[in-house]
Formats: structure tokens, C-alpha cells, sequence
């Protein structure tokens, strides 16, 4: 066993969350995640707010009373915020905010005795979070799939465990970014996180809401045939901060466009029309198959408790051998 302020705080027996993916966290997925001993956290996404998103009261009773959190794209939801409304009414394990202020749904979810949880991906980010009145924020390095920033888990990890220790030592800290399995997860502990926050390693589960084919794809990559751009959320015509970019393996459409970023942002919208047409068709050459770079570190799909009961093994063992070395 690992015991952390997260595992007491949230009353689990593993300090893994499963991160609140959009479009792929769905209300198994987190449930799956949670009776394994972790902590699953539906994905809002965009909160209904762009097309071809999964019903998220469906998915979350889906989930049955497993206890989960929800989490949102906080710019998305501030177009709807009657949907975290929503979420807060279901009194989730903890609300989730990450990518825009998360101030005032912060509020109301303190004003209902929910936890909330902020995901940083910059030391702004972070004094924002505290503003919230997060009880955790997440480091995310920029080693995640999907959306993030620039920095690096290795060293933001610690240096937000510091600011933290001076200002707000209360606050829990989850790692985030290129964390798939024991060794991660222990490495987060030694840096001073109370946990990790786990995307593309559950996104290559059984339960999520992944399209095969794009697993199966992960699976033979490896961590090279990933890129982080903002040109494919240029292209698609969702209006991502520019702050903010999209990590997804390369295809025919990133490798045309990844580096032409400026030209993207002002032709936004051009490939709309192409993106829909090839999600119908499950085109993978313009699809992006959103995942991190710890892809290269995924041979399989596995069922989500399998994931973390590896995850755990991994990392006790990981730490006793690191014990080992100091005489």
C-alpha cells in the first residue's frame, strides 16, 4: 500500500485519477477507475457546447453509485454554465477546472461542499488555482495528450510542490504529463506529489470511449510520432486559447500543418467540413488521434483495474529498489 494525503483525503486506496479526458472519459471508464481504488473523473469536455460529444448525464449514470468526479474545459463551460450546475447538483467526489478561471465555478462548487480540483499547466495557473480555493492542483507537463502547455512534468512537478510548501501547504499536488505506469507514478511521488493524474494510459482501456482503431495505432507508435501544435485546433474551427496546444499523434494533416501554425490561425475553420466528413468515416489521416507521448510505453489494452493494480505493483517496487540504493 501507498498512503498519501490524497489517498486519506479522498478516502481511496491509490493515488491515481483517472483524468477527465472529453469524448473519452466516459461514466464506465471512471467508474472502472474508482472500484479499482483510484478515483475516475467523467469528462464534460466542452460541455455539450461542440458537436458529437457523449451525453454526459447519460455517461454519468453510467457509472451507477460508484462515487466519480466530473470535470470540464472551463472556457467551453462558461458558455453553459448550467451544466456544471448540473454537475455540482449530482455532488460529484470533486469538480474538476482546468484551461480557463476557474473563480466562480470554483465557488459554487465550494458553496455545495465539493471538492475542487484545478489543473495548471503554468505558475500563473497555479496562483489562480489557490485564488479558487482548489483543495488540489495538478501539474501537467506538456508531455500529456490532448491540451496543454510548455513546461515540463520533470521540473514544474517540483517547483509547483515548493510554491505550494511557502504559500499553501495544505493544498494537495497531483502530477500530470507522460505518466502511463509504476514508474511514473513513483517518480511523481519523489518529485512531491500526492498522486498523479492519468490520461492516455486509461484512454487505451477497455472502458473508455476510444475508438479502436486509434488504440490500436498507439500501440504500434512510439513516443516520436507524437506533436504538440495549435494548428489542428486552427484548422477544426474549435477556438482554443492560443496558450493552449493540442497533442495528438502525427498524420497526414500534421505533417502538413504542424509547424505552419501562424498560416493555421488565419485560415480557422478551413478543414471543418473535412474533420466532420472523416469522423464519419474514421479517418485517421485527418482525425487527430489525441494521446501523449507516453504512448511509447503502451503495448496493450487492458481493462482499467488491470492498469492500475499494474500501476501500483510497479511503483511500490520501484520505490523499495530506489530505497535500496541509499546506504
Amino acid at each position: 500500500m501507498i498512503v498519501t494525503r490524497l489517498t486519506r483525503r479522498f478516502d481511496i486506496r491509490h493515488p491515481i485519477l483517472c483524468a477527465p479526458m472529453g469524448m473519452i472519459t466516459g461514466g464506465r471508464l471512471a467508474a472502472a477507475v474508482s472500484t479499482a481504488g483510484g478515483l475516475g473523473i467523467l469528462g464534460g469536455g466542452y460541455a455539450g457546447t461542440v458537436g458529437n460529444e457523449p451525453d454526459l448525464k447519460l455517461e454519468y449514470r453510467a457509472a451507477g453509485n460508484v462515487p466519480i468526479g466530473i470535470g470540464f474545459i472551463t472556457w467551453a463551460a462558461e458558455k453553459v454554465p448550467e451544466m456544471v450546475d448540473w454537475a455540482i447538483s449530482c455532488k460529484p467526489a470533486c469538480l474538476f477546472l482546468s484551461f480557463g478561471d476557474p473563480v466562480t465555478f470554483a465557488r459554487k462548487a465550494h458553496d455545495a461542499n465539493i471538492p475542487v480540483i484545478c489543473q495548471a499547466q503554468t505558475m500563473r495557473h497555479v496562483e489562480e488555482a489557490l485564488d479558487a480555493g482548489a483543495m488540489a492542483i495538478v501539474a501537467q507537463g506538456a508531455a500529456a495528450g490532448g491540451h496543454g502547455g510548455r513546461r515540463a512534468t520533470l521540473t514544474f512537478v517540483p517547483e509547483v510542490k515548493d510554491h505550494l510548501e511557502k504559500h499553501a501547504p495544505e493544498v494537495l499536488l497531483l502530477a500530470a504529463g507522460g505518466i502511463g505506469d509504476g514508474r511514473g507514478l513513483a517518480a511523481s511521488l519523489m518529485l512531491g506529489a500526492d498522486g498523479v493524474l492519468v490520461g492516455t494510459r486509461f484512454w487505451a482501456s477497455t472502458e473508455a470511449l476510444t475508438l479502436p482503431e486509434m488504440i490500436a495505432r498507439a500501440i504500434e507508435a512510439n513516443g516520436d510520432q507524437t506533436v504538440r501544435t495549435t494548428a489542428v485546433d486552427h484548422l477544426r474551427g474549435v477556438p482554443w486559447p492560443e496558450q493552449f496546444s493540442f497533442c495528438v499523434m502525427r498524420n497526414r494533416i500534421t505533417d502538413e500543418w504542424a509547424d505552419r501554425e501562424a498560416e493555421s490561425r488565419k485560415q480557422f475553420g478551413l478543414l471543418k467540413q473535412q474533420y466532420a466528413e472523416a469522423r464519419q468515416r474514421g479517418d485517421l489521416e485527418i482525425l487527430p488521434t489525441v494521446a501523449g507521448q507516453v504512448i511509447g510505453l503502451i503495448n496493450n489494452c487492458l481493462p482499467a483495474a488491470e492498469i492500475v493494480a499494474s500501476m501500483m505493483d510497479q511503483a511500490e517496487a520501484t520505490l523499495k529498489s530506489g530505497a535500496a540504493l541509499v546506504h
